[in-house]
């Protein structure tokens, strides 16, 4: 008795400790913590992004994406998203390891937000990946150069005008994917850096309502 007295003693004193170590990125009042590149240097961050109702509106023109000012390695990552309803869904993504200059699509990997395609996975400007040889790509961008990515396993994506969310951990050089509850990805081979986290103006209104990080134990 005294040893599984202990034990679920320890299990909540865990648990405990993973509530504590998260880290709210969006709080819902505003855009504090965070940083945005535009393509269009004369667009504000306020004219693309807006916090209505407790939830983080992107009106997805012109180019860019919000940035955390501060850097992560190892994290789970919490992310719960729409597309409108009455509303062409269209492109965006959730960065992570953000380094190097901010451009378009920055140094980084990307869990794809992108009508249809969400679970996907994307990495850009020499950022490593690798994955099942099935789904593993290649793409030469006339632009960007070389892009690899890892397609998911299958789809899991509610309709527009309805909650998904993700549940992203990137550890080391692993990356999984759960798409509202279902594990759709993984790739390994990562570029094992700390980096910004992102979210992604790329065509298209979409909501964000929980960004929410639990750094992981290095």
């Amino acid at each position: 008795m005294m040893r599984l007295m202990l034990l679920l003693v320890g299990l909540s004193a865990t648990a405990l400790g993973a509530e504590d170590r998260k880290v709210v990125l969006f709080n819902h009042e505003n855009l504090s913590g965070w940083d945005a590149y535009l393509v269009d240097p004369d667009v504000a961050m306020d004219d693309v992004w807006s916090v209505k109702d407790g939830v983080l509106v992107c009106k997805g023109e012109p180019m860019g994406y919000l940035a955390t000012k501060k850097t992560y390695k190892n994290f789970k990552l919490i992310v719960e998203w729409r597309w409108p309803a009455g509303k062409e869904p269209g492109n965006s993504g959730v960065l992570m390891r953000i380094t190097g200059q901010p451009m378009a699509l920055p140094k980084c990997v990307e869990a794809q937000l992108k009508s249809g395609n969400a679970g996907d996975i994307w990495a850009f400007q020499g950022f490593h990946v690798q994955g099942a040889p099935a789904r593993f790509k290649k793409v030469e961008h006339k632009t960007l150069g070389k892009i690899l990515g890892v397609n998911k396993i299958r789809p899991a994506e509610k309709k527009p005008g309805l909650w998904n969310k993700y549940e992203i951990t990137v550890n080391g050089g692993k990356m999984t994917i759960v798409v509202n509850g279902e594990e759709v990805n993984e790739c390994t081979g990562l570029d094992q850096v700390a980096g910004k986290i992102g979210l992604q103006s790329e065509g298209g209104e979409i909501h964000f309502r929980s960004v929410i990080l639990t750094p992981l134990d290095d």
